[in-house]
């Protein structure tokens, strides 16, 4: 993990501020989260969490996560913003992906950014490094992390509550 230099940081908060904003579109009842994919100082792609093509019947925002069986790995309700921006930017622009950078940020209830939790979805890292996407990039309390996507990958998969 890298902590971004004051000058990094700065111009990685205009991506935040960003997401921030579009996040409060995100559909899911139970977490809003948004991420832009970004390359050369271009947004390649951007989503939100939502269900499964945004279908209503699909949606499981209340249900109780521990009423799942324990062989449901992923107990989230929504197709993560993660997932959605990589797939939309391999239909859309899949010349650009590789050595990308992720942004990722959480709403908490008040439509503030949360800070960041330490890397833990595994479905998103696999999918982000099997994609060439370069780092991924966390808004913590204090600064900003920038992640290579393998080590994101390795410290999710080490992740535990």
């Amino acid at each position: 993990m890298k902590i971004l230099t004051w000058e990094a940081s700065k111009k990685s908060e205009q991506y935040f501020k960003l997401t921030w904003k579009i996040a409060q579109k995100a559909t899911c009842e139970r977490s809003k989260c948004w991420c832009i994919i970004v390359k050369d100082d271009e947004i390649i792609w951007q989503w939100r969490n939502t269900p499964p093509h945004n279908l209503e019947s699909q949606r499981k925002c209340t249900y109780d996560k521990k009423s799942y069986d324990f062989k449901v790995t992923d107990k989230t309700c929504c197709i993560h913003a993660e997932q959605r921006a990589i797939m939309d930017a391999l239909r859309n622009h899949p010349d650009k992906i590789e050595g990308s950078d992720l942004y990722f940020v959480r709403l908490d209830k008040e439509w503030n950014m949360s800070k960041a939790w330490k890397p833990y979805c595994t479905i998103c890292s696999k999918m982000a490094l099997d994609t060439w996407i370069k780092h991924f990039l966390l808004r913590h309390e204090e600064w900003v992390a920038q992640y290579d996507t393998e080590e994101y990958n390795l410290l999710s998969y080490q992740y535990s509550e």
